[in-house]
């Protein structure tokens, strides 16, 4: 990644987590245990006592060889971070929430306006109904994987960004 593009996604990261933490209802934590000792995490126990997480990661971004490479940013709940449950796992956290994970590619300018519908998104998770999340700001289409446990999605601005990468470089 260019340097200009790891100082926007820490600077997004640290926006993003901020207001989350100021938008959830129940505390969040902000650390820097992640699988990339750069990156933060905000995280949370919820009423069961698990522990869930957010990380927001370059999906695709320019570097000094591919200069034109599109800039996408992963939003992962409960993914990929599986080290932070060490640090916060203690007698009133029963480990990492694995019952449900979810991955949103979006653009780094959309990312800030999905925060309530993230909010939105853990909330209903923690009620376990998903009939409260709010629509999305921007379109956004849902692909199931083959785990029960795991949702991904993708903005359509994201997809098509990707989508034209791939045209042109093949």
């Amino acid at each position: 990644m260019t340097p200009e593009t790891i100082r926007i996604i820490s600077n997004l990261r640290q926006e993003f987590y901020s207001l989350f933490v100021a938008e959830m209802a129940v505390p969040v934590k902000i650390s820097g245990s992640s699988y990339n000792s750069s990156s933060l995490v905000a995280s949370w126990t919820d009423a069961s006592q698990y522990l869930n997480y957010v990380n927001i990661y370059a999906y695709s971004a320019p570097d000094a060889f591919q200069s034109e490479r599109p800039f996408i940013l992963r939003l992962a709940i409960n993914k990929g971070a599986g080290d932070i449950a060490v640090a916060r796992k203690g007698p009133l956290c029963r480990g990492l929430n694995r019952k449900w994970c979810f991955e949103l590619t979006i653009l780094p300018e959309e990312i800030l306006e999905f925060l309530p519908w993230v909010v939105s998104l853990v909330e209903a998770k923690a009620k376990g109904s998903l009939s409260s999340v709010e629509e999305p700001p921007y379109p956004v289409t849902f692909s199931d994987t083959n785990s029960a446990f795991t949702t991904e999605a993708w903005t359509q601005r994201a997809r098509q960004r990707i989508d034209q990468e791939l045209c042109v470089n093949h």
